[in-house]
């Protein structure tokens, strides 16, 4: 799946993440900002990395502001932003692309 324009999902409240895609230059390039990166930074990396290899994604910019999302919801705001960056809003595979 390319990028194709800026797109965000998420907010900044306790016990989730914003996360912001943009087009990329070539490779997958992340920023994290977390208030538990130094207990669940690795793993924040790996579920991040993980979701965008199976969404198909491998030339974004992506940064995520963390602020102690669970996995589940790590997840479902990155194909959130990957969807809505696409223009995908019909016939989505919650659930289906990510596991």
């Amino acid at each position: 799946m390319k990028i194709k324009k800026p797109a965000i999902a998420g907010t900044l409240e306790s016990s989730d993440c914003q996360v912001t895609v943009e087009e990329g230059e070539g490779r997958i390039e992340l920023s994290l900002e977390s208030v538990v990166i130094n207990q669940f930074g690795n793993q924040i990396r790996r579920v991040t990395y993980e979701t965008l290899e199976r969404l198909g994604v491998n030339d974004v910019k992506i940064t995520i502001v963390d602020k102690g999302a669970l996995d589940c919801t790590l997840k479902a705001r990155i194909e959130g932003a990957v969807y809505r960056s696409v223009g995908q809003m019909e016939h989505l595979p919650w659930g289906g692309a990510v596991r």
